[in-house]
């Protein structure tokens, strides 16, 4: 998606615009799978997705395709579609791509921000000074995708794009999937706010450093609670 100063709002009241049944099927459905209301492992009931989102048989058929591209859905030939299990092994394989991915967007973003790019962050922060301290982290959440979303816009290549929007949908389910394990994640700003400094100084190396840091602290964030889930003793450092 392509932010502008008016589209980074942590919160909208605006009626989501698609450009096709298709899009919106995919949207909805990936929304739905991300936020865990289509849990790990269940069953993709398509005709209750038709009902619910109110479109034909074949925009969430193309929708249900491009989420199994995203590894969001699982299609088992005979046996139907199911929603992607979670797995303690993928928190891994994940972060070693994401982390890599994230300090390059960093260093590109540094290089290549607008004065627009470095206004929508600052709205971000303006817009968050505004919520009480006690906001939760599902707030949060919408704060730091916007936040990351502006960055890969930043880096200018829609290669890279493409590929860490997907990266980040697949991290945003296990945030979601660990939210109520979670103290709060406000702390967290602080972090956000030092990336912004070194991209809005065009420090390159110091901004791959703070994303490459910050997506190292998420991890480790998630996988103590799946670890405390599986009756393990969580750790500060990585397996």
């Amino acid at each position: 998606m392509l932010h502008t100063l008016q589209s980074v709002k942590i919160f909208s009241t605006e009626t989501p615009k698609y450009a096709s049944l298709s899009e919106k099927a995919y949207e909805e459905i990936r929304k739905k799978i991300v936020t865990i209301a289509l849990e790990p492992g269940s069953v993709i009931d398509e005709a209750q997705l038709r009902t619910e989102l109110e479109v034909g048989r074949t925009p969430i058929r193309e929708a249900l395709q491009r989420l199994a591209l995203d590894q969001l859905v699982t299609i088992v030939p005979r046996r139907g579609m199911f929603v992607t299990d979670i797995a303690f092994s993928d928190l891994q394989r994940l972060f070693e791509v994401r982390i890599e991915l994230e300090a390059l967007a960093g260093q590109l973003a540094s290089e290549r921000r607008t004065p627009e790019h470095l206004q929508m962050m600052q709205s971000l922060f303006d817009q968050l000074s505004h919520l009480p301290s006690e906001t939760n982290n599902t707030v949060l959440i919408q704060f730091d995708r916007l936040f990351h979303e502006v960055i890969y816009q930043a880096a200018d290549n829609h290669f890279l794009q493409m590929t860490l929007q997907s990266r980040y949908a697949l991290s945003l389910r296990l945030w979601y999937y660990s939210l109520e394990a979670m103290n709060t994640m406000r702390s967290n700003i602080d972090e956000h706010f030092q990336i912004y400094q070194a991209l809005e100084n065009q420090h390159s190396g110091l901004a791959s450093k703070l994303l490459r840091d910050h997506i190292l602290s998420f991890q480790r964030s998630v996988q103590n609670v799946m670890l405390n889930r599986a009756g393990q003793q969580p750790t500060s450092s990585l397996p």
